[in-house]
């Protein structure tokens, strides 16, 4: 291994020409954390279960699990259950599982919102050497069908208000699906229904019963055993089943476990994390598999995206995960906050936060200096931040976002006001979630996914027909991954294996870019490519990165149509911008209305051309109309997947008419 001209990379590997029809690849790198070697295996960590079995002999009598007790119909203190009496608890799940017949290599689904018994139901899983199949909460009867007869799953729990919808799944789940469990109550009628389909159904204590005074024998696990068939959403086509072993989820933790070291921001059984991001993704397994290890606490929210703030105040979590959209929410509630707090706080606040202030109270000028966000400065965290904090809890110290791309100006604002290191990783549930992750007071990895975690290999693969060439001085390409960390392949699904899987290198489809530091920079996405008219290919998501830097937008799905020569766009605009500059403009009307005026269409397609000429777009690049839709891409309509990736076929099929109109009138 050398040393490179980037300052947390490692070169493993010399750069590669093109040759025999194969791209150029630029060096291979690893991570400086894993300058002498990635972290060795540890000793009895073989699986899982043993994640979860060596913390219970270790940390018997700390929290494990809480939820919020409800006192004369109010949420009330969260409740805790150790460490041991989750174990007591899941070896009970273990043995009425196996007393319904299921065993070893079977498959077990869980279905619905994060909560204890959605964990317990996982290790009984890990215990007895199931496959554990997440249904996901997020998407509708025809995708968990789906998943219950590819994954030929033989018993699921699900939650109690979910029980409807997979009773929609029926009959064609009843070829595989023989056992049903809910983790609340039951009802005759529900029986009944699923006896007709020859489907047991238990309440969560009726299940219990089951494995009274029964001891099973739990079989023998490896590293290579499969633990978890976790269902990719897709943005096009049906759900992909990722085979993830144990040694992938044990491969990442260490990783994430040095890293964290490096950085002098290791976990300890103190810390307590707000588990809300759906477990049914990579993204929320792994954190909760790191916090199990480490015999930390895991406290659950009520299911209810406006309660969360309240469960978060009483939880106080240390360690706050989120998609860019939940820091979106917290960005938007917080500059609200501010433009309507008076004059005076106004003032404070832009004193102590703004970008160009040079004097000592300036906590961005110092961060950007070279201080830790901590000492960056201290009074204006004490004046004015520190209530920033407190509607995080009050402790937070790690802020990590994923899943998605966090916008650079969030990333900015909430790294100085909310008092905690706010990283942004990049990873994909056939990387077992993180592969890149930003560091703490590294203010010039803003904007970036970081340096590679210390337990995967990584390159650049050219891309010549986007023009990415992986060996020029900026070097760009497609992100290639190789490690131990990465899936066993998709269930059934041979052929989409090999496509992505050559030579050892799982081919990502993300274009990134390196910094100077070493980070990573997603700049693209290999397939979102079309040709207009003209002959010009449009890298379209590299586009949209570009005009998603307008501040008065909140999402945008740029669209070329190969028979035409330009570009047209439909946008989620912000409202209160919009409502905003409609007030100083003279334009009157509510913000469907607004949305609908010309003036204010107008005036986004200005500011989208503004971004434009600023970033020196070629003509072909420039979007000439625009679409204003006041409801943000949803999943209701099928237009983006779980973690918020658009659906590019269905925004097309969904938009049809107006994309035709918009062409009509802008020629």
């Amino acid at each position: 291994m050398a040393a490179t001209k980037y300052k947390y990379l490692i070169e493993v590997e010399k750069a590669k020409e093109a040759k025999d029809g194969k791209p150029s690849q630029g060096p291979v790198y690893r991570s400086l954390f894993a300058k002498d070697g990635f972290p060795p295996p540890i000793p009895g960590l073989d699986s899982c279960w043993d994640v979860f079995r060596l913390s219970v002999e270790k940390n018997p009598g700390n929290p494990m699990l809480g939820r919020r007790e409800t006192v004369n119909g109010k949420a009330g203190k969260y409740v805790w259950l150790t460490y041991k009496e989750v174990y007591a608890m899941v070896v009970k799940i273990g043995n009425s599982i196996r007393s319904c017949g299921v065993g070893e290599g079977d498959k077990c689904g869980i279905y619905g919102v994060n909560c204890p018994e959605w964990i317990m139901s996982m290790e009984a899983c890990n215990a007895h050497g199931l496959y554990c199949v997440p249904l996901y909460d997020t998407l509708g009867a025809g995708a968990v069908e789906f998943i219950i007869c590819h994954a030929e799953v033989s018993i699921a729990f699900t939650e109690e208000k979910k029980i409807p919808e997979l009773l929609k799944t029926f009959p064609n789940a009843a070829k595989h699906l023989k056992t049903l469990v809910s983790f609340g109550k039951v009802t005759p009628e529900q029986k009944e229904t699923l006896e007709k389909y020859g489907v047991a159904l238990y309440s969560w204590n009726e299940f219990l019963q089951l494995g009274d005074n029964k001891d099973f024998d739990l079989p023998v696990k490896k590293k290579s055993d499969i633990c978890t068939i976790m269902y990719t959403s897709g943005t096009t086509g049906d759900p992909k089943g990722v085979l993830i072993s144990n040694d992938s989820i044990i491969t990442l933790l260490a990783g994430v476990k040095r890293l964290l070291e490096s950085v002098n921001e290791q976990l300890n059984e103190k810390d307590v994390y707000l588990s809300f991001l759906p477990l049914a993704h990579i993204f929320d397994r792994v954190i909760e598999e790191l916090f199990i290890w480490t015999g930390a606490s895991i406290g659950f929210w009520r299911g209810d995206v406006k309660l969360l703030t309240e469960d978060i105040g009483e939880l106080k979590p240390t360690i706050f995960c989120a998609v860019p959209r939940v820091l979106d929410r917290i960005y938007a509630g917080l500059t609200q906050r501010i433009a309507t707090g008076g004059f005076v706080k106004k003032t404070m606040f832009n004193f102590a936060y703004s970008y160009v202030f040079l004097c000592f109270c300036s906590k961005y000028h110092n961060m950007q200096k070279g201080h830790a966000h901590g000492d960056a400065s201290p009074i204006a965290d004490k004046i004015v931040f520190s209530k920033v904090k407190q509607g995080l809890g009050g402790r937070v110290r790690l802020i990590l976002s994923g899943a998605a791309p966090l916008s650079t100006h969030v990333e900015a604002f909430l790294r100085v006001v909310a008092c905690a290191h706010v990283l942004q990783g990049y990873g994909l549930t056939e990387t077992c979630a993180g592969t890149f992750v930003s560091l703490p007071n590294e203010l010039s990895m803003l904007g970036t996914v970081g340096p590679p975690v210390p337990n995967v290999d990584v390159c650049l693969e050219s891309v010549p027909e986007m023009g990415y060439d992986a060996l020029s001085d900026t070097p760009r390409g497609e992100i290639c991954v190789k490690g131990n960390t990465l899936f066993s392949g998709y269930y059934k699904r041979e052929d989409l294996t090999k496509e992505v899987m050559i030579d050892g290198w799982f081919h990502t489809g993300d274009v990134g870019e390196w910094q100077p530091d070493g980070s990573l920079k997603i700049i693209d996405r290999k397939k979102n490519i079309f040709k207009l008219s003209q002959g010009e290919y449009v890298a379209v998501e590299n586009l949209e990165n570009i005009y998603g830097l307008v501040s008065d937008i909140d999402a945008i799905w740029v669209y070329g149509n190969s028979f035409e020569s330009f570009l047209i766009a439909v946008v989620n605009p912000n409202k209160q911008a919009i409502e905003s500059w409609a007030e100083q403009n003279g334009v009157s009307g509510d913000f469907n209305s607004l949305c609908e005026h010309t003036r204010v269409k107008e005036y986004i397609l200005g500011e989208l051309n503004k971004i434009a000429k600023e970033k020196k777009l070629k003509g072909f690049e420039v979007i000439k109309a625009v679409h204003l839709d006041p409801e943000p891409f949803d999943m209701e309509r099928d237009l983006i997947t779980p973690t918020y990736k658009k659906k590019r076929p269905q925004l097309l099929k969904y938009y049809k008419e107006i994309i035709d109109n918009m062409y009509k009138s802008a020629k």
